[in-house]
């Protein structure tokens, strides 16, 4: 999965960033390398990312139709003990000057103010129309953390215990579904002014791709096992109808899967290049259609685990799995299939990413994405911005839209957009799943090492990520591409 970068997108910060005391030291995929879903903060590093846990007792690390409501989450929990050495920036609230806290408290109390939710500050005061609870523990450290980095103050505030709800995803399903309106319009044409920059470091060139996504799936196959299924896919399932249980996940993921082989023209002699291995459940079923499979991933702890399913199913003759980039591979391929890794390339090589896929594409190829979107105009206005998602979760990662795929794929290659699919309400409900096995499962993540503040993190991304698909701002769709043999582009 590439987690969603903008669920919500509008930071309400106004003014350059203050520095803060320290920062974070270094945080789509079953079938991702790769929101999916974020210049940097003056005193924070570009590495900024999730801290290893104290401990690791397995191996490193190793996303429609119909809709549902958003289901309740945990009972509000107590604020967790910080280690400031792991988390310096959750630790305690960053410095900024009073004018900017009593600014930011000003904007996010008058947003709150015409949202359906209810706000409540201390334990006393109550702001908004009604609606799911917010509860604002230490309003005075929440509401500087938002003056001094937005959202990312926001996620970080939460990470800390200084704010909670008993329904997490319906409070951010309202934020979601309200966000191109909580910051006043004057500031959101300012936004170039005020909004923190994403870090050089995080760019995607093949050294920093690999970079960017060992933060992210080589955390711990382990961890990944304790809320997947067993199939191990990290992408959105598509389900025969909604709401979905857990013992229907396995079949969704497969009938996702199937859906992108079909799409591709997959079957017996079919040469399958694969752009991002997961943990290889895509591989191994084309390879029981009788597909000659190459996937590539730039996870080493998904190659290992993919390669031993690969070889446990008796398909080791059928699929090569390589650690390399996408852009260093070579050949002809039949069909192309690649699963919400284009939210991982970087919209600086999203050009790259097409003219790779359109020059391995054998002459009368198809390709299969699948591919978390966001709307244009948000995408416009948020592609530079550094958020939560990209500090702790994807560094580098960026949402396309729809038309921004068209626009790359009409301006750089020969490929054409013949069929889309989308499936943003059945995301919803695989992250529903994902993050009630991810919580009743909570002491197994302890006991690999994690420690709250980690689960709190965790349990803030998987929310923040359904939230976007249940307010309809984020999209799942899966895209058939081919070749234009116009006489115009043959040319090219």
């Amino acid at each position: 999965m590439t987690a969603p970068t903008h669920p919500l997108p509008t930071e309400p910060t106004p003014g350059p960033p203050q520095p803060t005391p320290a920062s974070v030291p270094a945080p789509h995929a079953a079938e991702s390398t790769p929101a999916a879903g974020p210049a940097l903060h003056p005193a924070e590093s570009t590495s900024a990312s999730v801290p290893a846990p104290a401990s690791r007792k397995g191996s490193q690390p190793a996303r429609g139709a119909a809709s549902s409501s958003p289901v309740p989450g945990p009972a509000v929990q107590q604020r967790p003990a910080v280690d400031p050495a792991r988390w310096p920036d959750v630790a305690a609230p960053p410095r900024a000057s009073r004018l900017r806290t009593a600014l930011a408290e000003r904007i996010v109390r008058r947003a709150l103010a015409r949202l359906p939710l209810r706000a409540r500050l201390a334990g006393a005061e109550d702001i908004g129309l009604g609606g799911p609870l917010m509860e604002i523990r230490e309003p005075e450290a929440f509401f500087r953390r938002i003056g001094a980095s937005g959202l990312i103050g926001f996620g970080e505030s939460y990470m800390a215990g200084e704010w909670d709800a008993p329904d997490l995803v319906a409070v951010l399903t309202v934020l979601a579904g309200n966000a191109a309106d909580l910051v006043p319009a004057p500031l959101q044409r300012l936004r170039p002014l005020w909004a923190l920059r994403k870090p050089a470091a995080q760019l995607n060139t093949p050294e920093g791709s690999r970079e960017n996504i060992s933060r992210h799936y080589d955390l711990s196959n382990d961890l990944f096992a304790l809320f997947l299924d067993g199939t191990l896919s990290y992408s959105s399932a598509v389900f025969r109808s909604l709401p979905a249980t857990q013992d229907l996940l396995p079949a969704a993921q497969h009938r996702k899967i199937d859906l992108l082989l079909d799409a591709a023209g997959v079957g017996e002699g079919t040469r399958l290049l694969e752009i991002g291995t997961g943990w290889g459940e895509l591989a191994l079923r084309a390879a029981a259609r009788g597909a000659r499979v190459v996937s590539v991933t730039l996870s080493a702890e998904q190659r290992e685990l993919a390669r031993t399913r690969i070889r446990e199913a008796g398909y080791e003759d059928r699929v090569e799995v390589r650690l390399c980039d996408y852009r260093q591979v070579t050949g002809a391929y039949d069909a192309v299939v690649s699963v919400e890794m284009i939210e991982a390339v970087g919209e600086e090589f999203w050009p790259v990413y097409f003219t790779t896929l359109d020059r391995l594409l054998a002459p009368g190829g198809r390709v299969a994405l699948q591919a978390i979107t966001m709307p244009d105009d948000r995408l416009r206005a948020s592609r530079s911005t550094y958020t939560w998602i990209h500090k702790y979760i994807f560094p580098g990662g960026l949402l396309p839209s729809t038309e921004a795929i068209e626009r790359v794929t009409t301006g750089h290659t020969r490929l054409r957009t013949v069929r889309r699919s989308g499936y943003g309400a059945h995301y919803a409900e695989t992250l529903r799943l994902w993050r009630e096995r991810f919580t009743e499962r909570s002491a197994e993540v302890d006991a690999l090492g994690f420690d709250a503040v980690f689960r709190r993190m965790w349990t803030f991304y998987l929310a923040y990520s359904e939230a976007g698909f249940r307010s309809g701002y984020l999209d799942v769709q899966q895209l058939l591409l081919t070749r234009d043999q116009s006489p115009a582009q043959e040319a090219l």
